[in-house]
């Protein structure tokens, strides 16, 4: 079920990008903020590496983005292009995916050091539904103020 909920969440942010343009990926929401889909889709790639690669597999790789860890340069599309970011989420997604198959169990434990404490593979999990429900729903109103389209 987790499963099935996170790939859904995955599909409704490429489906909220469909059909655009890379300006259109890249237009911004409104001032002072710079959120873009284009940068909704860095920032989730992002956020796979992070949760299922550094964390869970405890691999010591730097953000994609970001050598020094700011989640924040992700988000700045401003020079991105859709395959570029794409690409990098897509292949994200697929290391999460291959991780968690592998996994013993959703029992499985690894140190979160941001948390400072161990957190489950179910727990990560989770949290990547609940962190693409709330970008997913950043996505709605970005995609709306582009050409009007609504809807998952």
């Amino acid at each position: 079920m987790l499963r099935a909920y996170l790939d859904f969440h995955r599909a409704t942010l490429a489906v909220k990008c469909e059909g655009l343009s890379d300006a259109d990926l890249r237009r911004q929401s409104m001032p002072p903020s710079t959120l873009s889909l284009l940068g909704l889709v860095r920032h989730m790639a992002e956020v796979e590496r992070t949760w299922f690669r550094r964390v869970i597999n405890r691999e010591d790789i730097p953000l994609v983005w970001s050598d020094d860890g700011d989640f924040q340069a992700a988000y700045d599309a401003s020079a991105a292009t859709r395959s570029e970011a794409f690409d990098a989420w897509q292949a994200e997604v697929e290391r999460s995916r291959r991780i968690e198959a592998a996994a013993d169990s959703l029992d499985v434990t690894a140190p979160q050091p941001r948390w400072g404490k161990d957190v489950s593979l179910r727990l990560v999990m989770l949290h990547l539904i609940h962190e693409y429900a709330r970008h997913n729903g950043h996505a709605d109103f970005l995609r709306e103020g582009i050409d009007g389209v609504v809807g998952a």
